[in-house]
């Protein structure tokens, strides 16, 4: 723990300082939720039954089409169901799965909500029995309602499913020409055996005269393939083809920028080569694993880091070489970053990770028309390094991204194969990844003309919007604009400002995850009174794939700032060997800063900052830009303290239903004297706590038993006028006694973030801004879980499963000469208890 000669230090990485204990929920129930009004109740029956006699009649007639068609299992209809306008439906109640009544989805309109679900052969009885039920108004033997008021008064119309009621992806993407074949993005149910129920709708859809693509994505509760047909088809075989719970359109992957005119000389690369090491193959180093166009390992750069057993293609016809340009370049900017500021220096260079690639493209980028390029080639694509090298730790790098944005934070197929891929869903965890992915680009000239309102239109492309990667958007430095005919030309972007490359969230939903999640160097663009235009003087230098013709070339915006992104977790690996790829990730956004330009564009003076300011900036530059010495070192005034645990957050409680189980309460070595006798000094907490979800993606809902997060955990700090028996109280309720009374409820303001808004996705950071003496007292943190599918879809069988979570926790007295870091050490040293 000594201080190193250049005053750095290693970050605490601790053990034994975590309690686990019972958990509870300690807040009350949620009521009897909105208010909902009452129908004349023989009318609004009346009505019901009649279009539940409509659709009973179709019903039978589909039964017996089913049996004409073969079928002996899986018998049914779909039922959409609408709800009254400016009313929510009360979606949840109408699934009984116990009969096999299976919520498909829930749309939402602008005055209604819709719902599609499965009904058996014979079923429909169980919605009459309803009706009753609601005309009797009867009660149980406790005189509580279970008339189903709350759902039939809310329901407007039963009728029998059309097409459009599997829809789930933007209205606008809907095929216009009905006869034209195009591909679907199926979304199957499971039904108990998904293997069967797979195989069923593939053999249908082949006697459809379907094309089904090889390969599929499974996730708990649905089966995700694409089909070629036609709209006309797909309507004319939905009798047959009732397994369908979804339809969406699939996505393509984004074109890649061309490369520009090189501006540097061989002779560069040779001086650079004569003064650079590499780790050999047979070293314990990371690896950046990139999932891009390939890599030509012929140049003279990345030849030593590239060996040929670590070149991989997802499809043996394409090859490994890079026909497109795009891998080669994010390759030299994964292995030497921006090359500009490598050439310009003259010490020695020593590259500590090495390069894999898997080529997740063809030559020339075209995917529009192949739907295997998406979920299923991804998680493909991370199978073959793993089988051919399964010792080597990696960091995965991908920089594909759809053309779209449609899904506005919304998981799609795709970017819950990389939350699964990342948690290892398949292996129950056992082998997490650590994937870095771009943001996606606002590619578009004439847009930038509106910078900076450019990039708050385009939101964060699919996948990036996964709960579990590292998202990465684009900043820039670069604002010197040189080369011939540009004199007429000014940068876009401020130094230290949003490139106008990236995409943000700010057209998401407010539920869904703050992305990105943090922002490097993509390169800037340059405009003239009538054009906007991307010029290499505001580009990052890199390799060229073509070394024979040229040494470097140039690349840009948010596929260059991960392939740095990638390079920098790689160095954290490589300082720290033995940490999870959740502490990675949460060291690197732990490290990230907002800078001047970015705070000055989008947050008001200082003293009107709201947490609703902060969240936008977040939405537009995450947590900032990362920095390598923070997320490697701590100094004397400024620690770093970092835990790896282990919780089981659900249990079966006496009652049968799944329930929390436990926390962990974290009584840090904190450095109570040093800040004692600072007194009103300004000083900063922060803290990040990062862990991967495993995902559970339909269209059901997005806070309903139906969510798409396993779990949920969240943090909180002991406030200074708090003991430790009143601080556990607040948390959970199974920490209370008698006597409990907490004076402490509500949110701390000094927090910048705010629990509404930082506990959204999986990974959660604040910063804590106050007084020295406000802080000394506040050395113990709490992680508890929140709901999941894992709790409320019991039935799948995961409620009792372990996770793991990287809590990391910093304190920072920037402005004063103090040894805080000494105090901790001492504290660890001779194991003395701290009481805070």
């Amino acid at each position: 723990m000594a201080n190193g000669n250049d005053g750095r230090n290693r970050h605490f990485i601790l053990e034994g300082v975590t309690e686990t204990e019972a958990y509870r929920y300690p807040g009350g129930g949620g009521g009897d939720g909105p208010e909902i009004p009452e129908r004349d109740r023989s009318t609004h029956a009346a009505a019901l039954r009649g279009q539940l006699s409509k659709v009973r009649a179709t019903a039978e007639a589909t039964a017996g089409a089913q049996r004409d068609a073969g079928m002996e299992e899986g018998l049914g209809l779909q039922v959409e169901f609408e709800s009254f306008s400016e009313l929510e439906l009360a979606f949840e109640s109408l699934a009984r799965e116990n009969q096999g009544i299976e919520l498909l989805n829930v749309r939402r309109g602008k005055e209604t909500t819709r719902a599609t679900v499965f009904v058996p052969d014979g079923k429909l009885d169980h919605f009459e029995n309803l009706i009753v039920a609601y005309l009797e108004r009867r009660k149980d033997s406790r005189d509580y309602p279970r008339d189903n008021r709350r759902l039939l008064d809310t329901i407007q119309q039963i009728r029998a499913a059309s097409l459009r009621a599997l829809w789930t992806d933007d209205d606008e993407a809907f095929p216009t020409n009905e006869g034209e074949p195009v591909w679907w993005e199926i979304w199957l149910t499971v039904r108990g055996n998904r293997q069967a129920t797979t195989d069923a709708f593939r053999e249908r859809a082949g006697l459809q005269g379907m094309r089904v693509a090889k390969g599929e994505l499974g996730f708990p509760e649905r089966t995700v393939l694409l089909a070629r047909a036609s709209v006309e088809q797909l309507r004319a075989s939905m009798v047959t083809l009732n397994n369908i719970a979804e339809l969406r359109r699939p996505k393509e992957t984004a074109e890649f920028f061309d490369s520009l005119h090189p501006s540097e000389q061989q002779e560069w690369l040779e001086d650079l080569l004569a003064r650079t090491r590499y780790p050999d193959g047979d070293e314990d180093v990371p690896y950046v694993c990139l999932l891009d166009t390939g890599v030509n390992r012929g140049h003279p750069l990345l030849s030593p880091a590239l060996a040929v057993d670590d070149l991989h293609t997802v499809e043996p016809g394409w090859g490994t070489d890079d026909g497109d340009g795009h891998g080669t370049e994010m390759a030299g900017l994964a292995l030497a970053g921006n090359l500009t500021e490598v050439l310009a220096g003259s010490g020695p260079v020593d590259f500590g990770h090495r390069l894999e690639s898997v080529k997740l493209l063809p030559h020339d980028g075209a995917t529009g028309t192949d739907p295997e390029h998406h979920g299923y080639l991804t998680i493909e694509a991370a199978a073959r390094p793993e089988i051919t090298a399964p010792s080597h730790r990696r960091v995965f790098g991908m920089t594909v991204t759809a053309r779209d944005n449609r899904d506005r934070g919304r998981p799609s197929a795709w970017s819950s194969a990389l939350d699964a891929l990342a948690a290892d869903s398949s292996a129950r965890g056992g082998h997490p990844r650590l994937l870095v992915v771009s943001a996606g680009n606002v590619n578009d000239p004439m847009a930038w003309s509106n910078y900076p309102a450019s990039n708050d239109s385009d939101g964060v492309h699919d996948p990036a919007q996964a709960w579990n990667v590292l998202t990465v958007g684009a900043c820039t430095d670069l604002v010197r604009v040189t080369g011939p005919g540009t004199s007429g030309y000014a940068p876009i972007a401020s130094k230290g400002g949003l490139s106008p490359y990236s995409t943000t969230s700010l057209p998401w939903e407010r539920h869904w995850p703050l992305k990105p999640d943090i922002v490097m160097e993509g390169g800037n663009a340059a405009r003239d009174s009538l054009s906007a235009v991307p010029l290499p003087s505001l580009s990052l230098l890199t390799t060229s794939h073509r070394p024979a013709e040229r040494a470097f070339t140039t690349a840009h915006a948010t596929s260059a700032s991960s392939a740095l992104a990638a390079r920098l977790a790689a160095r954290v690996m490589e300082a720290y060997p033995g940490l999870w790829p959740e502490t990675v990730r949460g060291l690197i956004v732990h490290s990230a800063e907002w800078t001047d330009a970015m705070t000055d564009a989008y947050l008001p003076a200082s003293q009107n900052r709201s947490k609703g300011d902060y969240q936008k900036l977040l939405r537009r530059c995450g947590f900032g830009v990362p920095d390598l010495d923070r997320a490697l070192w701590s100094v004397a005034n400024s620690l770093t303290m970092v835990v790896e645990e282990t919780l089981v957050p659900f249990e079966r409680g006496k009652s049968g239903n799944v329930v929390t189980r436990e926390m962990q309460l974290h009584n840090l070595p904190w450095p109570q004297g040093s800040l004692e006798e600072l007194g009103n000094t300004p000083v900063e907490m922060r803290v990040t706590l990062s862990y991967f979800i495993e995902p559970n993606p339909s269209r059901r809902g997005v806070r309903s038993r139906y969510r798409y997060e396993s779990h949920g955990l969240r943090f909180d700090v002991k406030r200074p006028l708090e003991t430790i028996d009143s601080f556990r109280g607040r948390i959970s309720a199974a920490a209370r006694d008698d006597e409990y009374a907490s004076g402490t409820s509500g949110d701390d303001p000094a927090w910048l973030i705010g629990t509404q808004s930082r506990h959204r996705g999986s990974l959660h950071a604040d910063i804590w801004r106050g007084t020295a003496a406000d802080l000394a007292s506040r050395g113990a943190i709490a992680v508890y879980p929140t709901a999941g599918w894992w709790k409320t879809r019991s039935a799948l069988g995961h409620y009792e499963r372990a996770v793991r979570y990287s809590l990391v926790v910093s304190i920072r007295a920037p402005d004063v000469d103090v040894d805080l870091y000494a105090e901790v050490a001492n504290q660890i040293d001779v194991g003395v208890p701290v009481e805070i």
